[in-house]
């Protein structure tokens, strides 16, 4: 029950800075802790809302909430889009098409059924909200994708599922929901599939119009840079209202169209674009993760009894894996990546959001039971949340279908050195991938069975090759200064810029060579250009890995070592670090340290090391 201290009203901006402070908070809390956010996110929301009372979005937002969720949920689909570029399905594509165009209208029978026999609703409810199931959720796609590390198909599969199947669960609402008012009401069917066919229509003219409209615009330069972001936006919410406005819920399909023109139109200032509207995406998919649970009506909540377990399980265990099952048939798609699709169907907001919309429609066309439709969806969109966000990465590491389960280094550059300190990080048993555009430079990485990509890692075949979820960090190491930091400035973004690192460059100490510290990444182990490093590898020096122990610590190894230049740690876990120049090393039992040594340096490393001098 509520604190009764807490019964009063919050000020809009009070209310509006703390769910900002909480959503943004439990997704920092949660990478801390390297736990799904969702959840987070979701109990912190139940926390302020139902059992404190600190916070209710009715009573301290008012009017405003259902506009605020569906501009924020726009905003998530028009994000989404701007990431489904045509070239990354490649071999995906015919999995995406299959569980759109078969696996939609087979998904919204078979939730339907969940409905009328697992939850007991009426066929006008069950058939009303089997449509809005159709969708999964581009809200909880994305942050579980983020943390799970996916291989590159299956997180195709299923994040291109998520966001084109999320317009059209809302359509699929709007179509059964009109012929259900044809039935009962003085409408003819005939106008109710006119008005949706003229919506749908429209709806995909302007969501076209809106993105080749601004792609030309930003293309022929009638845009200045610093207004790009705000142009996109301004068109956003026109496109989005004005469809909304010939027909309900079509502003999502509208908005989707607009995001995946603008996607596949290839625009220069693309990337810029796309990054910032993922920022705005994280701030929005935590507002509205926290509206949600803070909204929730425990009164409703409090109707469902035994059914609702029964159509949770349904969902979960029998209509979709017989939906993607079905609709992956003779796919070609290897097994694994079809479990791992058909055991994962979380829902998001707007199912939530939408749902409720038509169960007071329902209600007001005399449809008790549609008051049970709303908790319903807050239920289904709590357990798959949970249940996903806690056994998607561990379920796909069963499958085989993450990255390395101890992600490792991706060294962008052949030559003698990195060679060598490929060789030190195979034999530690961290994954390393060498890269470098001249295949000729990659010879004696191949002869010592380390993995290679002969190839410009910045490219598009790169892009669909590589499974870049195995690395957690990337070493600009070629002998081209100024393609290090280029390497270094594009994938800090995906990286992280504390995983993306260069070799020192030439001429550091000249005014007019020094770039701005926002450009490159950062130096890497030892204070030496990439000539510096071939230099001493060529003079003998190596390097070695050392196990350290309660008898043999850091400090002990530091003492006789002082010309040693410390490059990497290793976790008793197979977590690496690479070291930075100011990095504060801590030895502990079971890490492993590698360091490049001076050659005669004979000093042993301490009894019992099975990774000594490697």
């Amino acid at each position: 029950m509520a604190i009764e201290a807490a019964a009063g009203a919050m000020q809009p901006v009070m209310a509006f800075a703390l769910v900002g402070a909480l959503g943004v908070g439990s997704q920092w809390i949660a990478w801390r802790l390297r736990m799904p956010a969702i959840v987070l996110m979701l109990v912190a929301g139940i926390i302020i809302g139902p059992v404190l009372g600190i916070f209710d979005p009715a009573r301290d937002i008012g009017p405003l909430m259902g506009p605020i969720i569906s501009i924020a949920v726009a905003i998530i689909l028009f994000e989404g889009g701007l990431t489904l570029n045509f070239h990354s399905l490649q071999d995906a594509v015919k999995g995406v098409r299959r569980l759109v165009f078969i696996g939609a209208p087979l998904g919204w029978l078979t939730s339907t059924l969940a409905l009328r026999y697992g939850a007991e609703l009426s066929w006008e409810s069950a058939t009303v909200f089997g449509g809005i199931m159709i969708v999964t959720g581009p809200t909880v796609i994305a942050p579980l994708l983020r943390t799970a590390r996916l291989s590159r198909r299956p997180a195709a599969l299923l994040q291109w599922e998520a966001i084109v199947n999320d317009p059209i669960g809302a359509l699929a609402a709007v179509l059964a929901f009109s012929v259900v008012s044809a039935l009962h009401t003085n409408l003819t069917a005939g106008d109710a599939i006119l008005e949706l066919v003229v919506g749908i229509g429209f709806a995909t003219v302007i969501g076209w119009a809106g993105g080749y409209g601004l792609a030309r615009a930003f293309k022929r330069a009638w845009v200045p840079e610093y207004m790009k972001v705000p142009v996109l936006f301004a068109l956003l919410l026109c496109v989005f209202a004005v469809s909304d406005a010939v027909l309900h819920e079509s502003g999502l399909l509208a908005v989707t169209i607009m995001g995946i023109v603008i996607a596949n139109s290839n625009l220069p200032s693309y990337d810029e674009l796309r990054r910032f509207k993922e920022h705005a995406t994280v701030l929005l998919v935590s507002g509205v993760f926290i509206l949600l649970a803070a909204g929730l009506d425990v009164v409703a909540l409090a109707q469902l009894d035994m059914r609702a377990v029964y159509f949770v399980f349904l969902v979960i265990l029998v209509a979709r894996p017989l939906t993607v099952f079905v609709s992956l048939l003779g796919s070609g798609l290897p097994w694994r990546e079809q479990v791992l699709v058909a055991f994962t169907g979380p829902r998001g907001v707007v199912l939530v959001a939408v749902a409720g919309l038509f169960g007071d429609r329902l209600l007001g066309l005399g449809f008790a039971d549609a008051a049970l439709i709303a908790p319903l969806a807050f239920v289904l969109v709590a357990i798959t949340v949970v249940l996903h966000g806690f056994t998607l990465k561990p379920f796909a590491r069963f499958l085989g279908l993450t990255g390395a389960a101890s992600p490792g280094v991706l060294i962008v550059g052949g030559s003698t050195w990195t060679t060598a300190f490929a060789e030190a990080l195979k034999k530690a048993e961290v994954p390393v991938l060498m890269t470098d555009p001249n295949y000729g430079n990659l010879r004696s990485a191949r002869g010592a069975g380390i993995e290679t990509f002969s190839g410009d890692i910045l490219s598009e075949a790169a892009e669909h090759r590589l499974e870049l979820v195995s690395y957690a960090s990337i070493i600009a190491a070629t002998s081209n200064d100024s393609y290090n930091t280029l390497v270094a400035t594009d994938l800090a973004p995906e990286f992280g810029r504390g995983n993306v690192f260069q070799v020192m460059r030439e001429k550091t100490d000249s005014a007019r060579h020094q770039l701005p510290r926002t450009l490159g990444g950062a130096k890497f182990g030892p204070q030496e250009t990439h000539r510096g490093l071939d230099r001493l590898v060529r003079l003998g020096w190596t390097f070695r890995t050392t196990r350290l122990s309660e008898e043999f610590t850091f400090e002990q190894w530091r003492e006789d070592r002082t010309t040693s230049a410390l490059v990497a740690r290793i976790s008793p876990t197979g977590e690496i670090k690479l070291i930075r120049r100011d990095d504060e090393v801590k030895g502990a039992p079971d890490v492993c340290i590698i360091a490049l040594r001076p050659p005669g340096d004979d000093v042993p490393d301490g009894p019992d090391q099975p990774l000594t001098d490697s």
